[in-house]
This record gives structure tokens, C-alpha cells and sequence, in this order.
């Protein structure tokens, strides 16, 4: 099987939205509507999505749970993120249907506690790498980390997979860092996600081309604006 393509869909206040600065923006596209969007993903042949609750990123309170379970009932496996930082907050979204949850870069601070939802969520976590250059820098606050001190210690953990966000290519149609991302699947020997900066088709196979441990890619603002295809995305890398 090749590599999987997973939309995004971030949601502020139950609306289809983009960072902004310190912010939040709303999307036209679909009118708005976060289940509009995942229907279209869903016949382009999505099998997951990725929902951020932007919320949740911003205030720590999730406000958008009614979108995880919406998209869940249309039969797409939800990949849950938005800046989640306790055992706690990843359960309500589990509860509401999402498949896996992704855990924010913020919650690396606790090791203790960071090691027990490794343990406690098993296969539905995803860890979330959110990289400037050699720094873990959280989206929406918290302590910075030195990267690769850090992966030595996430090395040592069960981690069934890695989210790599390059925080300064998200949303920006810059490409992807193909060099963060592999180094991470090199270090860690563990699935990686790649996400930010992807544009076009020629993205989606150069990040394809750094081999199976790279197991999906992200993509967000390209369907959005008429970038990318996702029917012609996914059979370009099955």
C-alpha cells in the first residue's frame, strides 16, 4: 500500500478556519461547513481525516466535538488534534468518535506524563513533532524543547507514530521539509505523518519518494483554495 493522503479540516467555533497570525480566519470554501468538507473528502476516496479543534489549541477547551462525531458518522476515520495535552482530553475525544488522537508538542514538558499516555492510548496516539529547525516549539504556548535531545528520549517509548509538523510551513504553501521529515523517520525508526507547506501533486511525491516509513501526509490549505485534487492526490500515491 502506498502513501496515505489525509485532509484536514480545522475548525474554530464549529466553522471551517485557518491560522492567522495570533488567530483564527474563516475558509469559504464548502460554505463553511466542516461535514460539507469531510463529504467531498469522503467521495474524493478519504478514508481518514484530520480534525483540528482550534479551540481546544487556543483555550484548552474543546468546542468542537459535535465535528468529531459528525465526521465520524459519516464512516471516515478521525485523526483528533488541537493542541491535546492530557490523558483527559484525548479520552472526550476517543469518546466521540475519533480513531486516533494526536498529541500536542506541549505536553513533552511532562515526561511522566507523556510516557503514561504513551502507555494508556497505545495505538490511537500520534505524537506530535511541532519543529523550528533544531527547537520543538508548541503552537499556542508551552516550553520550548531541544529537538533532538528530545528524540532520543521518544525513542525509548512506544510510540506507534509521529506527526512532523514544520510549524513555519503550515498554511503557507511554502513545501514541505523534506529533510525534517526524514530525519525524524530515520532517528525514531517508528511511522511518520508528515505535514506543512504541501502545494501541489510534485510535493506529495517527493515526500512519497522518502520511502514506506513516511506512512501519510497531510494536507490542508492546497484543497482549500484549488492547489491539490484529492481524488487525483490519492491515486497518484497509492
Amino acid at each position: 500500500m502506498g502513501m496515505e493522503v489525509i485532509p484536514a479540516i480545522d475548525v474554530a467555533d464549529g466553522r471551517l478556519a485557518r491560522f492567522a497570525g495570533e488567530g483564527h480566519e474563516p475558509i469559504g470554501a464548502f460554505g463553511g461547513d466542516p461535514l460539507a468538507a469531510a463529504r467531498s473528502f469522503a467521495a474524493a476516496g478519504a478514508r481518514w481525516v484530520h480534525v483540528v479543534d482550534m479551540d481546544l489549541a487556543s483555550t484548552g477547551e474543546s468546542r468542537n466535538v459535535a465535528v468529531v462525531r459528525g465526521v465520524a458518522d459519516l464512516g471516515l476515520q478521525v485523526q483528533a488534534s488541537g493542541g491535546v495535552s492530557s490523558l483527559e482530553q484525548a479520552e472526550a475525544l476517543r469518546a466521540s468518535g475519533a480513531t486516533r488522537v494526536v498529541l500536542g508538542s506541549a505536553a513533552l514538558g511532562d515526561r511522566e506524563a507523556t510516557a503514561a499516555m504513551v502507555s494508556s492510548l497505545g495505538d490511537a496516539l500520534v505524537l506530535a513533532v511541532e519543529a523550528d529547525g533544531p527547537t520543538i516549539r508548541p503552537r499556542g504556548g508551552g516550553h520550548e524543547l531541544p529537538l533532538w535531545e528530545t528524540l532520543q528520549w521518544l525513542s525509548g517509548l512506544d510510540v506507534p507514530r509521529f506527526l512532523f509538523v514544520e510549524i513555519g510551513r503550515v498554511g503557507r504553501l511554502q513545501g514541505p521539509d523534506l529533510d525534517g521529515i526524514w530525519a525524524l523517520a530515520t532517528h525514531t525508526a517508528r511511522p511518520v505523518l508528515a505535514s506543512g507547506g504541501i502545494r501541489h501533486l510534485e510535493d506529495l511525491d517527493a515526500v512519497a519518494a522518502l520511502g514506506t516509513a513516511v506512512e501519510a501526509a497531510v494536507v490542508g490549505r492546497a484543497l482549500y483554495e484549488g492547489g491539490l485534487d484529492l481524488a487525483e492526490a490519492i491515486a497518484a500515491v497509492a
